[in-house]
């Protein structure tokens, strides 16, 4: 899992960066767990665009990606480490004993013939790839792949190179804190998979030009100081001119840049300890 710095043959080659793939050892997908994938365009049933610079990219298949980990008590031996263009993360094949595949998301350290597992029981082995109850599992443990609710799978910190840590235990539930910083009550009933994500090397990757986003589905974004009035709150004034008042807004007139959006009455709030903003 390194980089590779491009010779500068052209601008946008001076500064690009790129993953080497030295960790990639299948590069065809099992077609078996594959599926059509259609674009959005941002759009909704309607065909009115709900999030924009969403547009374009690359042809991808999906991926079907087991974050539920509910064949317990059966190894599981990874037969290839593949590319996933769907997300961040590498992921692992693995194979079960009935001749069952699934894909599973690869932390640091996962090889192929490496032999891991998903259980319930006590006194399992802390092994990157083995998905346990998080009662099972040690404080100060590294964990990605975490349930919020007992049986429906992992649904945090599943990036690249992210992690979260058990840092205590109290009652009924975990306190882990997240990548973000937050520390957060998680029920010891749920399910994590130990160690950290691979392909850590991802956040430091530069893309160099903007055709690199459009490939990846990105559309550009225009800053609102630079429209017309009429198209936003921050548009207008004579020459170069700031975003005035009312301050940062969206092109709909709401707060942004740093505004908080949560539900103050927002029913798990009473499982956050510590925000991951003071």
């Amino acid at each position: 899992m390194g980089t590779i710095k491009f010779k500068p043959t052209t601008p946008s080659r001076r500064h690009m960066s790129g993953p080497d793939f030295s960790e990639i050892t299948k590069h065809k997908p099992e077609r078996s767990l594959l599926l059509p994938l259609k674009k959005t365009g941002g759009r909704n049933c309607y065909g009115r665009i709900t999030t924009r610079h969403i547009g374009g990219g690359h042809k991808r298949m999906l991926r079907i990606v087991d974050f539920k980990r509910n064949i317990y008590d059966q190894p599981a031996r990874v037969l290839a480490i593949e590319y996933d263009p769907n997300r961040s993360a590498r992921i692992a094949l693995v194979e079960y004993p009935n001749k069952e595949k699934r894909y599973i998301i690869a932390p640091v350290g996962l090889n192929v013939e490496d032999v891991i597992i998903s259980s319930n029981q006590k006194d399992m082995e802390i092994k990157a790839g083995n998905c346990l109850l998080l009662r099972n599992i040690p404080s100060g443990t590294l964990i990605h792949n975490i349930e919020l609710f007992k049986g429906k799978g992992g649904q945090i910190v599943r990036g690249a190179g992210t992690s979260a840590q058990i840092m205590a235990k109290e009652g009924d539930f975990a306190h882990i804190r997240l990548p973000s910083g937050e520390v957060r009550l998680v029920s010891l009933d749920c399910h994590a998979t130990i160690g950290q994500i691979g392909n850590i090397e991802h956040e430091s990757l530069i893309l160099g030009k903007a055709g690199k986003n459009r490939w990846l589905g990105i559309k550009p974004s225009v800053r609102g100081v630079v429209m017309n009035p009429v198209d936003h709150p921050h548009g207008g004034g004579e020459g170069k001119s700031g975003q005035g008042n009312p301050h940062p807004v969206t092109p709909w007139g709401k707060p942004t840049k740093g505004y908080r959006t949560r539900n103050r009455n927002k029913y798990s709030n009473k499982f956050i300890i510590k925000r991951r903003k003071p």
